[in-house]
């Protein structure tokens, strides 16, 4: 079903105070990643408020959705969300990367609620993805697995290696979303490393792809899941073209704002952006 644009006004709204309270919470604690978590926040609001049938009631039911956030990083963006759904309380995200809290720098499934999967390492939460699919699969679990790279992160060899045992096992239910902002750490990533037509790859490797144009847009990204569903006998990858920092003018496609710290100047500078976006 088509979304409709009040759905859409309103997970915007969302999308908008997510930002707003991520940018908050790395300014007050002086560490984390703020442009993985800025580019991947569609993605993971879309997923979490619309097509993932996973919430803090059906989390123990072993035939539930899974998300798995590979790329770890990001894990800011992936709290905020997880606490909006009710996992958590939000006012914990203020312990975000501090000595005994339970939300670490990158997601660890063993203390942190609605987190599938212990992912650091870039690419090895993505192996644990498709093992969880094989494994609903054995089981009889009528579930999909979502799975969230960076396009860093599929510099990656592991990488390649589970889509090549995706495609032997035709896990139609694994499906891999790719938050294709063109920056990783230490720059752009086709000058760090070229990759060439990163579609046609995946295709090479047995995948059915589906490009969306705009990963910000919600709307856009639901249809595109639904496509993927739609996919039988072959694993389906989403690439969703997005920006790194979106939303706040000076971090979008800076690889220096991977994991910089967000001074007093900068943050106020980015307040003024996402709430002139508000505004807007």
């Amino acid at each position: 079903m088509k979304m409709t644009l009040e759905r859409k006004a309103e997970l915007e709204r969302l999308c908008l105070q997510f930002r707003k309270d991520v940018i908050e919470v790395l300014h007050a604690i002086q560490t984390g990643h703020p442009g993985g978590s800025l580019s991947v926040c569609e993605i993971l609001t879309a997923l979490y408020f619309e097509k993932a049938n996973i919430s803090p009631e059906n989390q123990n039911d072993p035939a539930r959705d899974k998300v798995v956030l590979s790329k770890g990083h990001a894990a800011p963006m992936l709290y905020r969300v997880l606490a909006e759904r009710g996992f958590f309380p939000k006012e914990d995200m203020r312990t975000l990367r501090q000595p005994g809290s339970y939300l670490q720098g990158h997601p660890c499934s063993i203390y942190t609620p609605g987190v599938e999967v212990t992912s650091g390492p870039l690419g090895c939460a993505y192996a644990a993805a498709l093992g969880l699919a094989i494994a609903d699969k054995l089981d009889g679990n009528d579930a999909y697995v979502y799975a969230i790279l960076g396009d860093g992160e599929i510099n990656e060899g592991v990488v390649w290696e589970v889509l090549m045992n995706a495609a032997k096992q035709k896990a139609d239910r694994l499906i891999t979303i790719l938050d294709w902002n063109g920056v990783q750490l230490d720059g752009a990533a086709e000058a760090i490393m070229p990759m060439g037509d990163i579609e046609a790859k995946f295709q090479a490797f047995g995948c059915n792809t589906i490009l969306v144009e705009d990963g910000h847009d919600v709307a856009l990204l639901c249809e595109a899941i639904d496509a993927a569903r739609g996919c039988k006998g072959r694993p389906s990858v989403i690439l969703a073209k997005t920006v790194k920092g979106k939303g706040v003018s000076f971090m979008e496609g800076q690889s220096a704002w991977h994991g910089h710290p967000i001074d007093d100047e900068s943050y106020a500078k980015a307040i003024r952006d996402l709430e002139a976006r508000a505004d807007g």
